[in-house]
């Protein structure tokens, strides 16, 4: 016997009801997005290697999927490195594209490439898939969606406070109260780093203390000792472990350990314009935090860096994040963009609304009313109802097959539909048509306009 085709680890199916509901988590996003004037935009599935390797970091990297070049693939390799074995330095002749990582770079690379056809400030939203070689495991996939909402062109931190906003808005209409938005600066960390004279171990410093969540100080610690950072650094990082109080006291004592370093104090004072201006025109159902363990390990934040957590009753991790990034584009040769933007974690979020039970009973809702096949002369008579209650909108169909009509009342019920409409001789003489309720039972006869009232009010 054959066995059951199977899919890659990290990737999933998704039956109808989960198509709708993410679909109107999608919508919802879309929808405030362009409320918040964002535009729409659309990059290729795979770029070239070159415009993703070395823009996510050494731990990035190992997690983008390559792509085999076409054709006789090993003609071009490098026949030392094919001899030593040497995947690294192989991957470069046998793999010119990969898969995109995230929507961030590859929106860099469409801003260089079209920067003479584009309006700055450049609000652009954006909503495709992304894929990471990572371990699978629960809300962590491989293949997964972004919705992301990003502005290049402008440094203002107006932009930080409305992007905190725009959070706010999207999940309370979610009707997900209670999410907790983290907020940081990689300022305040190179700033950090400097103070306690670890600055040439930044990112191995910033990377492991984004981890603290995960592995706890212990293991925070022990990291940060394998990549070098002496036990004095550690000892005096020892503070940010167990800091406590409100924002406002957070930021006074980022100010006195920050005293000596520039840049931290920077850091210091964007915080300080971005938390001060939300808390005063408020937000509706979200909770704002400083955290000054939030690191997030992409190299190219350089300013404020965001991070949601889900409400406290889902044991489930981020669902959202980003950050300001003052010259990702410089990269590919557009000096001094300035850029910040956040991402929403569809999957993610889809996983808390289902656990919290929060979607609406209408989001999965199927055809309101199946009408029954007695055969071709009145499936005809049917199709001509149809065809008038679908251009008012209302979701109805015909069973296909002139079959046992048990197995299609069967039919309605396994879909969920809460109508039959019954057409028989009597119906099609009289111009009328029986109308069942599946639920209750109850069966009248109506004309069309009765049918069609009867359906869009259900």
């Amino acid at each position: 016997m054959a066995s059951k085709p199977s899919i890659p680890k990290g990737t999933r199916d998704f039956s109808p009801t989960e198509v709708a509901k993410r679909q109107y988590i999608i919508q919802i996003i879309k929808n405030n997005f362009e409320k918040f004037g964002f535009q729409p935009i659309e990059t290729p599935s795979f770029e070239n290697s070159e415009t993703l390797m070395g823009k996510y970091g050494e731990e990035g990297d190992r997690l983008i999927f390559k792509i085999l070049n076409s054709g006789d693939y090993l003609a071009k390799a490098n026949a030392t490195h094919l001899e030593n074995k040497d995947s690294t330095k192989l991957t470069s002749s046998i793999s010119e594209k990969a898969l995109r990582y995230d929507l961030t770079v590859p929106f860099a690379r469409y801003v260089v490439k079209h920067q003479n056809e584009i309006e700055f400030p450049f609000k652009r939203y954006q909503i495709q898939p992304v894929w990471r070689a990572d371990r699978p495991q629960k809300g962590r996939f491989r293949e997964f969606f972004q919705c992301d909402a990003d502005v290049v062109g402008s440094k203002s931190l107006w932009q930080e406070v409305e992007l905190v906003q725009l959070y706010d808005t999207v999940f309370t209409a979610l009707g997900l109260n209670g999410v907790t938005i983290k907020i940081n600066n990689r300022k305040i960390l190179s700033g950090i780093a400097e103070v306690i004279g670890a600055s040439d171990k930044l990112i191995d410093f910033t990377v492991a203390l984004d981890k603290l969540d995960k592995i706890g100080e212990d293991g925070v610690k022990k990291e940060m000792m394998e990549k070098g950072i002496s036990e004095e650094a550690i000892l005096k990082v020892q503070p940010l472990f167990s800091f406590t109080g409100t924002i406002s006291e957070k930021i006074t004592q980022l100010s006195e350990l920050l005293s000596e370093s520039a840049e931290g104090m920077k850091g210091v004072e964007e915080l300080r314009f971005i938390c001060d201006n939300v808390m005063k025109l408020g937000l509706n159902n979200s909770i704002l935090d400083l955290d000054v363990t939030l690191a997030r390990g992409l190299n190219y934040y350089t300013g404020a860096i965001f991070e949601v957590a889900p409400p406290k009753s889902v044991a489930m991790g981020s669902i959202g994040g980003g950050g300001r990034y003052d010259d990702l584009t410089g990269i590919f040769g557009l000096k001094d963009m300035s850029g910040v933007g956040i991402s929403f974690g569809l999957d993610r979020i889809y996983l808390v609304i289902e656990e919290l039970n929060l979607f609406p009973e209408t989001v999965t809702a199927t055809s309101k009313a199946l009408f029954i096949n007695y055969g071709d002369q009145e499936a005809f008579y049917a199709l001509q109802a149809i065809q008038k209650l679908r251009a008012s909108g209302i979701k109805v169909e015909l069973y296909p097959d002139n079959t046992k009509v048990a197995k299609q009342f069967q039919h309605a019920d396994k879909r969920g539909i809460p109508f039959a409409v019954i057409i028989g001789e009597q119906e099609m003489e009289s111009n009328f048509y029986s109308l069942k309720n599946l639920i209750t039972g109850e069966q009248v006869s109506v004309d069309f306009e009765g049918l069609k009232n009867a359906l869009l009010y259900y």
